[in-house]
């Protein structure tokens, strides 16, 4: 069984990079060592992996990535560092008034 990997990067200038893979180590090694001069770590090296969710789906691991991209990066740093109640305060839409 295929296993799809939804991993968060924490780049040397302190921004969040999130991605989906099928082989995490070699997707952490090309980011790494800038296999690939267009991608938005290249030049924001050293990374570091803060964050992996694993799927059996491909769907369910595109839908997560999608939601971790839409967030903000108060947020994103919320669930990096496990503060869960954190990240549902920031969930909660604005009241109107």
């Amino acid at each position: 069984m295929k296993i799809f990997y939804v991993y968060v990067l924490l780049c040397a200038d302190e921004s969040f990079y999130v991605g989906i893979t099928s082989n995490l180590e070699q997707r952490l090694g090309q980011h790494q060592f800038g296999w690939d001069e267009g991608c938005y770590t290249y030049k924001r090296r050293p990374v570091r992996c803060v964050h992996v969710s694993d799927f059996a789906n491909f769907d369910d691991a595109m839908q997560w990535e999608k939601r971790l991209k839409g967030w903000s990066r108060a947020k994103k740093a919320a669930l990096m560092n496990g503060e869960w109640k954190e990240v549902q305060r920031l969930s909660k839409r604005p009241s109107k008034r």
